[in-house]
């Protein structure tokens, strides 16, 4: 046996990687514009994010601002904004699983 088979199946992963290393940088484009939404207080309040953890709005029912309690209307903002952000980190993951084949790759997550 000479080597070259396994030369050809090198080639082959590597262009296998890069195809892979594309598609992620495609992905990491394509996740700075898809946006997730959550609320909290039953509306009261909204927060829109982008699945690149990036707050892109903040949305707040009038009812929601009390100025005798403000500590609920900043725990309404922490939870939304916590959810927004956790839930455009599942969308990043699922997709990022869909490209790596469920493979745990070094430096994403």
């Amino acid at each position: 046996m000479n080597g070259f088979g396994n030369m050809g199946n090198m080639q082959k992963m590597l262009r296998q990687a890069q195809k892979m290393q594309e598609e992620m940088a495609r992905l990491q484009e394509t996740l700075k514009e898809r946006t997730v939404e959550s609320s909290a207080g039953g509306g009261a309040v909204r927060v829109v994010a982008t699945c690149a953890q990036e707050i892109r709005g903040i949305h707040l029912n009038k009812d929601a601002i009390d100025p005798e309690d403000p500590e609920l209307l900043e725990d309404l903002l922490l939870a939304a904004v916590n959810e927004a952000l956790r839930m455009g980190r599942q969308v990043a993951a699922d997709e990022m699983e869909k490209i790596t084949g469920g493979m745990k790759l070094p430096g994403l997550g």
